[in-house]
C-alpha cells in the first residue's frame, strides 16, 4: 500500500478562531456583542447580526494581507 501525504494544512487553523460574546440585553432580532481573534486578540464590538459578519470578513481579508511566516516577510 503507497503512502499517504500528510496534509500539513488543516481546513480550521487557529488565526480563524474566535470567542463571541453576546451581551445580556441581546435579542434574536438585535444581537449585540463582542467578537475576539484566539490569535490576534483583536476585538471588534457589534450591534447587529450583520455587524457581527463584517468584522469576521473584516478579519479574515486583514489576514490575507499579513505575511503568515518569516520566510515571506521580507528584509
Amino acid at each position: 500500500m503507497p503512502a499517504m501525504p500528510l496534509n500539513q494544512q488543516t481546513k480550521y487553523p487557529s488565526r480563524r478562531a474566535y470567542v463571541l460574546k453576546v451581551r445580556s440585553d441581546a435579542k434574536p432580532d438585535a444581537l449585540v456583542g463582542r467578537l475576539e481573534n484566539i490569535v490576534t486578540g483583536r476585538q471588534r464590538e457589534f450591534a447587529s447580526s450583520q455587524e457581527l459578519l463584517d468584522s469576521i470578513a473584516n478579519d479574515l481579508e486583514a489576514a490575507a494581507n499579513e505575511p503568515s511566516g518569516p520566510e515571506e516577510r521580507s528584509p
